[in-house]
């Protein structure tokens, strides 16, 4: 690679630049580092970037004033903000100086990998238009289910309809979906992504539909949606039943009229796109309860695909797990060949509430407690508070004598003993649990005041 293809990491905390840097060289991208705002301002006079991943508060001049000096250069680099908190204010103050992107700290591996092979695959001078080929992971199964169902997505890929791909979280959807591109005619062009439900309303519009000079203040300058990123190839709108309804309108009009209007515009954007939209609620329930358009979900469920949940396919552990012990190996150069047949009895036992994600995590954690080649029952740490392999009667009680436990403190003791399971990945603990970021971070914030 050549020096512009260098990735600079600014971030003040040792251990989360070290984690992000290993990460992002994991995946064969060359990486600088810098502590503060005034080294990462040195490091880009030094030489160029393609890249820059910033932390939101960056201590000297700060991740903003480093960002707008970032973006006044000639062929900028793309810029990435990740903050420890879902500050709205912040996330437009990033996102209208010219951000690429606003992620919540921790990051899901899969999510910045998404967006630095956007970046990095991207041709000079047009980062938006990001014409490399998404790269296809396998998916891994020899369910019965789970093969007619990729056959089904198969003889569709090349078709122009529209997909709505239905699971709980962690099944997959997002790798279906790169399935089906993967194998149609717009395999090379981009493959663009969004999650309807991380983003605030104002800054989702923005990110879907894009927006022209000077349609509101600080808007300086023309912003393409992903709509337009992904010409010529698949747009895939994740969690689509999170979208706010007013912007559902918007949507639909779109997929009927075949363009887009950028907020401010004049004149509609021909489209040639071909969407794929996922869901882990029972969207027909949805539009019952009025909270989803009909319209919408007859136009987007031309291909209905549903995945099963692994507890259903108990067969592919064996398989999944051996996946990721390879994966995992590599990653952290470990040499982790197998699993003790107790071991894979514990994880059979599971319920899996978070499916493949929440095994992947599991197999990593217990990849990195391994003391040998074998990964054994007990690297699972599966009695040190985490989900049990069946939960108790709801009449027993937790203790001898003490009679149920106060819902308040199951609560609690659910939510903590899911992000031990995600090794503190807040995103992840949160899908296994059924429950938004927002409220998993709002629940933590009131542990904090009542322990403190």
């Amino acid at each position: 690679m050549t020096s512009n293809c260098q990735i600079l990491v600014a971030e003040e905390n040792y251990r989360e630049r070290a984690a992000l840097t290993r990460l992002l060289e994991a995946w064969g991208y060359p990486v600088t580092t810098a502590i503060d705002g005034h080294d990462a301002l040195r490091k880009l006079q030094e030489q160029p970037f393609r890249l820059v991943i910033a932390g939101s508060r960056l201590p000297g001049c700060g991740s903003l004033e480093v960002m707008r000096q970032v973006l006044a250069q000639d062929d900028a680099p793309a810029v990435v903000i990740l903050s420890a908190q879902a500050c709205v204010d912040e996330a437009v103050a990033a996102m209208k100086a010219g951000a690429l992107d606003f992620m919540i700290k921790p990051v899901a591996p899969e999510q910045l990998k998404q967006r630095v092979e956007g970046v990095m695959g991207a041709e000079p001078g047009g980062l938006e238009a990001d014409r490399r080929r998404a790269p296809e992971r396998a998916i891994i199964t020899r369910d019965p289910s789970m093969q007619r169902l990729l056959s089904l997505a198969g003889q569709v890929a090349d078709s122009r309809a529209a997909v709505l791909i239905q699971g709980e979280s962690g099944t997959g959807k997002e790798l279906l979906a790169r399935f089906i591109h993967g194998r149609s005619r717009r395999r090379e062009g981009p493959f663009r992504a969004v999650n309807c439900g991380a983003l605030p309303e104002s800054l989702l519009e923005s990110e879907l539909f894009g927006y022209e000079k000077g349609a509101f203040t600080g808007a300086v300058g023309r912003k393409t949606g992903v709509f337009e990123q992904a010409q010529g190839g698949t747009l895939l709108l994740d969690e689509v039943t999170e979208m706010a309804f007013h912007l559902q309108s918007r949507l639909l009009r779109v997929l009927q009229e075949g363009e887009v209007d950028r907020v401010g515009g004049t004149h509609p954007v021909k489209l040639d796109v071909r969407v794929i939209a996922t869901t882990n609620r029972d969207i027909k329930a949805a539009v019952a309860e009025g909270d989803f358009r009909e319209d919408l979900f007859y136009r987007l469920n031309v291909i209905p695909l549903k995945i099963p949940p692994l507890r259903e396919r108990k067969d592919d552990l064996p398989l999944l797990v051996g996946h990721f012990i390879e994966k995992y190996n590599e990653i952290d150069g470990r040499s982790v060949k197998n699993l003790t047949d107790e071991a894979l009895a514990k994880l059979a036992g599971l319920p899996f509430r978070g499916n493949v994600r929440e095994l992947e995590n599991l197999v990593e954690r217990a990849l990195l407690l391994a003391g040998g080649e074998t990964i054994t029952a007990e690297d699972l740490l599966l009695d040190e508070g985490l989900l049990p392999a069946e939960a108790p009667p709801s009449d027993a009680p937790t203790a001898a004598g003490t009679g149920p436990e106060p819902l308040r403190e199951a609560e609690r003791r659910l939510i903590l003993g899911a992000l031990d399971h995600t090794a503190g990945n807040r995103t992840h603990a949160a899908k296994v649990l059924g429950i938004s970021v927002r409220t998993l971070r709002n629940k933590l914030n009131e542990y904090g005041q009542k322990s403190s």
